[in-house]
């Protein structure tokens, strides 16, 4: 329940203005799905890698131009969890169908909202997400990449607005 509040207050906070350029992205149910099924991945064997983080870190002082390249970038990280990352994950969690459902709406809306996601396909963060995962080797790194799932979705949230 605190969660959900907390949530909700940080809905409210911040891009008051804006608005998600997909619908997905405020739904307090996808939010805590991508939490839950992020926070059974972090197993012990992956939690302890904490100075091999897969998804680069995003400095939350951006101008709007540069919102829109980071939300794309992203999107391309999506586009790789949901071909590759995801694929073949639906019994990890009970919510993983639903969630996938959910990040296929978001890379579709997104997509529609102008992100060219080919575009960032050699951007250096999407290129060292990529590396970093294929060094953890197999399953371990796919679910090292599932247990950073709540940040890809928060930083979707953050950067994929239009004012």
């Amino acid at each position: 329940m605190l969660l959900f509040v907390c949530f909700a207050w940080l809905l409210c906070s911040q891009h008051s203005s804006a608005r998600p350029m997909s619908k997905v992205l405020r739904n307090a149910d996808t939010y805590q799905a991508a939490h839950d099924i992020s926070k059974k991945a972090q197993n012990p064997e992956t939690r302890d890698e904490t100075s091999l983080r897969l998804i680069s870190r995003v400095s939350p002082n951006q101008t709007l131009d540069q919102n829109a390249e980071i939300c794309c970038l992203h999107a391309n990280i999506l586009d790789f969890y949901l071909l590759n990352v995801l694929q073949s994950s639906d019994s990890f969690h009970p919510a993983m169908p639903r969630l996938k459902t959910d990040l296929r709406r978001i890379s579709q809306d997104l997509s529609h909202n102008g992100c060219n996601v080919t575009h960032y396909q050699d951007h250096q963060n999407a290129v060292e997400f990529r590396e970093k995962l294929i060094t953890m080797q197999g399953q371990r790194g796919i679910t090292k990449a599932i247990g950073e799932i709540d940040i890809l979705f928060s930083y979707l949230q953050d950067f994929c607005v239009q004012n």
